[in-house]
């Protein structure tokens, strides 16, 4: 089965051999039951202690090492421990000599202890093998990676493909042409212009570079967008929010636009009501919606605009702001901005507010960062913003997106949410069964009673969480079969 990814290699001429099957292990030590690799041993060449340099995976994984005449043998892989197969292949690219530990067996060589050598197979050891040990060591405290297959398409896409350097940031540019917005492309060949400039100090090289990579690294998509259905994403919005079917109506009414219009609607969502009432759930929701990869904005923890806006160039330590971050970090140009407590903007340290930094990413007309100074396209970037109170945010945000109002759940529906819901979703994930954790009926009432002043059900999921708990300590340590929770105890337990 092939491992490595060899289409990026130098030597095309060759197709590379891959030998060797991998297994799957969680072991944390090694000996002969427990391997690391098995080598083939037909040949009956390979002793207790081998010294010698896995092949470099581009031609063929195996083993090979020099015999006393002077003759170059070798030995396929056959089998590997899947945790180790990224580091046989750095040995093997850069012709680490190493000593094997193993038994030798019929027809196998079973190794158990990798050892890096001097040159030559020397048993005096270079002092890199302290890199080599520990990243055995590391390696074996790890669980197994997942058996599933990467899939190549996806690997070409991945960071494997970055672009860097000058050069194939400007064979980058030159190819792509007038597929870039215009604006993008002529900043692009500014900036190549300064990094390739040998007037201007390496400070604002560096600085060019890096913008550079940030800009080219992001599809910038084009504003057209496939229409949604309808069906799937009130399914959707029923995962995540139970009841309050006016909010979830209002919700599909305003991003339905789209297959009309086959644009992001001009009003992003403004999504009000008490903590714990499903807000952040609702946004995530709507991003999976819209089939957009999507990034959150704490305004509670921003206090400096320039946290937003980025840094100008003429700083050594200049960088650009969350906003470009957040473009950067999904690779595209199309996302939501799911900006959290609204409200809790601040003025900060006095250089002005950083929710009114916002406005431009509103308005979907463009976002200057001060560190890339170039505009960015924003009429793919559709935002989500949570408040808890309305009052403290300033009418110009307002009037940027539709408001929509969530009410706080009545008691029959915490009912419903507390044990529909909240509590077997608990069950289920500590591995409990629906009839080891019994709630009555007047235990369901306890518990409803005791969250009367809490809004939203985030309390609720940590009772539930309580209970659950209790129930398998009480099955753990008291060996009981099963806990009922009724009213009387419940009291007791949460009071």
């Amino acid at each position: 089965m092939p491992v490595f990814d060899f289409k990026n290699s130098p030597d095309g001429s060759r197709e590379p051999e891959c030998t060797y099957e991998v297994f799957y292990t969680s072991e944390s030590f090694t000996d002969a039951e427990h391997p690391i690799l098995v080598l083939d041993n037909r040949e009956r060449k390979l002793k207790h202690h081998s010294g010698g340099v896995f092949t470099n995976p581009i031609r063929r994984t195996a083993f090979e090492w020099k015999e006393e005449d002077g003759s170059t043998v070798s030995a396929d892989i056959l089998r590997i421990d899947a945790r180790f197969v990224s580091l046989l292949k750095w040995m093997g690219e850069n012709h680490i000599n190493v000593r094997l530990s193993g038994e030798v067996r019929e027809y196998e060589y079973v190794v158990y202890k990798i050892r890096e050598t001097g040159f030559g197979g020397s048993v005096k050891l270079s002092a890199e093998d302290g890199f080599l040990q520990f990243m055995i060591e590391r390696l074996l405290a790890s669980d197994a990676p997942s058996e599933e297959l990467p899939d190549e398409e996806e690997d070409e896409s991945g960071d494997s493909m970055k672009l860097t350097s000058i050069q194939s940031i400007s064979d980058f540019v030159a190819c792509a042409g007038r597929t870039l917005p215009d604006n993008i492309r002529l900043w692009a060949r500014r900036n190549l212009a300064v990094a390739r400039s040998h007037e201007v100090s390496a400070e604002e090289r560096r600085h060019a570079q890096r913008a550079l990579s940030i800009m080219m690294n992001i599809q910038w998509k084009g504003n057209y967008f496939h229409a949604i259905d309808p069906v799937e994403a009130r399914r959707i919005l029923d995962e995540e929010l139970y009841g309050m079917e006016q909010v979830k109506q209002r919700i599909i009414e305003t991003i339905i636009q789209i297959n009309r219009t086959h644009t992001l609607p001009a009003y992003g969502l403004l999504l009000i009501g008490p903590a714990g009432t499903g807000k952040s759930q609702i946004a995530y929701a709507v991003a999976r919606i819209l089939k957009l990869p999507w990034t959150t904005l704490d305004m509670s923890s921003i206090n400096d605009p320039e946290q937003l806006t980025g840094s100008s160039r003429i700083y050594a330590n200049a960088k650009p702001g969350i906003i470009m971050d957040a473009f950067s970090m999904a690779g595209e140009s199309n996302l939501v901005f799911i900006i959290n407590e609204l409200d809790k903007a601040a003025s900060g340290n006095g250089k002005g507010n950083p929710a009114d930094v916002l406005l431009t990413l509103l308005d979907n007309l463009g976002f200057t960062d001060n560190y890339m100074e170039c505009m960015i396209p924003t009429g793919g970037v559709y935002p989500i913003a949570t408040a808890n109170d309305k009052e403290q945010i300033s009418a110009p945000l307002m009037s940027r997106f539709a408001v929509i109002e969530l009410p706080d759940y009545t008691d029959e529906e915490k009912k419903v949410i507390f044990s529909k819901y909240a509590l077997p979703k608990v069950l289920k994930r500590i591995g409990m069964k629906d009839n080891e954790c019994v709630l009555t009926p007047d235990g369901l009432d306890a518990v409803i009673e005791l969250h009367s002043n809490t809004s939203g059900i985030r309390d609720l999921e940590q009772t539930a969480e309580h209970l659950a708990a209790n129930a398998l300590y009480q099955i753990e340590v008291e060996h009981v079969q099963s806990v009922t929770f009724n009213g009387e105890t419940v009291r007791k337990l949460l009071s």
